[in-house]
């Protein structure tokens, strides 16, 4: 029964971490979705506030089935909670498997998006001014073929320092914006798989706490049957 015990506050403990973790990206993810003005041209490429606000609902929720199963020791409870962990590091792990495969395609659809946007001149001031914004924040020029995308109404915002390794003699960024945000979603996949990694360590730790505990909870209950029989 003491080892009984022992796994059942540590199937508690995990689903509070877990709880707590969903409320913490919950939380994130409303504070951007409420504060970030989104960008037109990044929007569609970049993880979004509502993909937080999705993942840490589904966190909160099987963190709250877990540590009602625990507590309470039901069965069913910890058989859903099993179940849903199950399902969970099934699609991380084809999400991880077809975002190192299709890379490629990610690349080629952004470009794709980005020469939507051409010709600049008969974009909404909307358009034009958020890649202004991102030029300054990016060090970059244009779209997809650096400075000649502007035509000869080059904005300030492609100027650049002399000394930047990416500065034409022109003293504009020689770099397009396509390659500058290609580059920025292949940095944010390295972080979110290591997201996605230690989130799947963490399941495999709770799918394999609630089976235990769920095997003992059987055996505890069919040892009690005869005697009450």
């Amino acid at each position: 029964m003491a080892v009984n015990r022992c796994i059942k506050y540590l199937l508690f403990f995990f689903n509070l971490l877990f709880w707590l973790s969903g409320c913490l990206i919950l939380a994130v993810g409303i504070y951007l979705k409420v504060t970030n003005n989104a960008n037109q041209i990044t929007s569609g490429y970049l993880p979004g506030a509502d993909l937080m606000i999705a993942i840490g609902v589904i966190i909160m929720v099987l963190g709250f089935l877990g540590c009602c199963g625990a507590i309470r020791e039901n069965r069913c409870l910890l058989l859903l909670f099993f179940i849903s962990l199950l399902i969970i590091f099934i699609l991380l792990l084809a999400a991880g498997i077809l975002g190192a495969i299709g890379q490629k395609q990610v690349e080629n659809w952004v470009k794709e998006q980005m020469d939507n946007l051409n010709p600049l001149s008969g974009q909404p001031a909307e358009v034009v001014s958020d890649l202004e914004k991102i030029q300054i924040q990016l060090h970059c020029c244009g779209l997809l073929n650096g400075p000649s995308d502007w035509g000869s109404s080059i904005p300030s915002s492609c100027n650049c320092n002399s000394t930047v390794a990416n500065c034409g003699n022109n003293v504009y960024y020689t770099t397009p914006c396509a390659t500058k945000v290609i580059t920025l979603m292949k940095n944010s996949m390295v972080i979110v798989l290591g997201i996605a990694f230690a989130i799947a360590v963490l399941l495999i730790f709770g799918m394999a706490f609630s089976m235990v505990l769920y095997c003992q909870i059987g055996r505890k209950e069919g040892a009690t049957r005869p005697a009450n029989a």
